[in-house]
């Protein structure tokens, strides 16, 4: 069995020529930041008002498909397929933090794929999408065995052969992380990896969104995080403790409190470092793009200069001076529009699909 798949790894020069066409077309596409939104901030929050993505509205004509990952737990999917679904190559996304399938960027990158000629696999992370009451259990940020559970399903069921797989922010942790586990051998149908905005070290992220400049983010997040506590606690109120909930006022608190023990880590510090992608990436075979910007306001980019992810040459390294978070809105459409890592990514997937 291992030699019937090691015959099927693509050769490392072959995935050597795939990245430096996929840099070449990216350098021909330079980044230029839109002229009002040259800030990390700003092109954070300018990306998440753009009009044209408020009028947005989760694709209904998608079709909706169950999961199941593990013993009493689902997740749901959006899938967009092409006629002859199997003749295509087939974009798979995991959202970010408390975002879900019909987060904005997911839509904008689901239709633009579609239109290339993929099908395309919006998911949602346990519980998200409003899917609480289809798993008695929380999501973490490594929690790959549901994104293994997903592709098996694809390639053994489905009996895809081009599949390719993308994340955004926390998504792109789990997706590079999935990437790094299956080591040597993934599966053969897996073409390629995108990761947009990925935190990649739990720890470095969580500290960065705790500094006080980041306050409002991180109110954000735990609004959400708090809500669907309290979702949970309704639906199965022998599992959740929310006596205590409201004093918690950092990612970190709640991390320590709900995350770690739910999960059997030792502690938040010990949940940070296992659930992170940076300890694996050396050992990515698959070619893979990561997209960030050193202006990222709550994910830092210097995880991304380890020499795990440096010295990998399966790894497509693109860091722009300003983009923000899952933003990246161009100054100039060029015959797209202004979502820039976006379309980016197709690029790069139309690229892997090929080989």
């Amino acid at each position: 069995m291992i030699a019937d798949l090691t015959d099927e790894r693509l050769p490392q020069d072959a995935i050597s020529s795939l990245l430096a066409r996929a840099a070449a077309e990216i350098n021909a596409k330079t980044f230029v930041p839109h002229r009002l939104l040259t800030k990390g901030d700003a092109q954070t929050i300018g990306a998440y008002l753009w009009p044209a993505r408020l009028r947005l509205r989760d694709e209904t004509r998608d079709e909706e498909r169950l999961f199941a990952v593990a013993p009493d737990t689902k997740v749901l999917a959006r899938c967009r397929w092409q006629p002859e679904a199997r003749e295509h190559t087939t974009l798979v996304m995991w959202h970010g933090m408390e975002g879900s399938a019909a987060s904005s960027y997911m839509l904008t990158t689901a239709a633009k794929a579609f239109r290339a000629g993929f099908n395309v696999v919006r998911m949602n992370f346990r519980n998200c999408g409003g899917t609480e009451h289809l798993t008695p259990t929380l999501y973490h940020g490594g929690m790959t065995e549901d994104l293994r559970a997903v592709l098996d399903a694809l390639i053994n069921e489905d009996r895809l052969s081009r599949i390719v797989i993308a994340g955004f922010s926390l998504g792109g942790n789990k997706v590079l992380k999935l990437a790094g586990e299956y080591g040597e051998f993934p599966p053969p149908e897996l073409k390629g990896v995108c990761a947009v905005s990925p935190s990649i070290n739990l720890r470095a992220g969580c500290d960065l969104l705790m500094q006080p400049r980041n306050w409002i983010y991180q109110q954000d997040f735990l609004y959400y995080l708090k809500r669907r506590i309290k979702a949970k606690q309704k639906l199965f109120p022998d599992n959740y403790d929310i006596a205590g909930l409201r004093s918690i006022r950092t990612i970190e608190q709640y991390d320590a409190r709900y995350i770690a023990p739910a999960f059997g880590f030792a502690d938040v510090n010990d949940y940070y470092a296992k659930a992170s992608a940076l300890p694996v990436m050396d050992r990515i075979h698959i070619p893979t793009l990561i997209i960030h910007a050193a202006d990222d306001p709550f994910i830092p980019v210097s995880p991304l200069r380890d020499a795990a992810v440096t010295n990998n040459p399966n790894i497509l390294l693109v860091v722009t001076g300003c983009g923000g978070h899952v933003a990246f809105v161009s100054a100039n459409s060029q015959g797209e529009d202004r979502f820039w890592a976006e379309n980016r990514l197709i690029d790069f997937s139309e690229l892997a699909a090929a080989r």
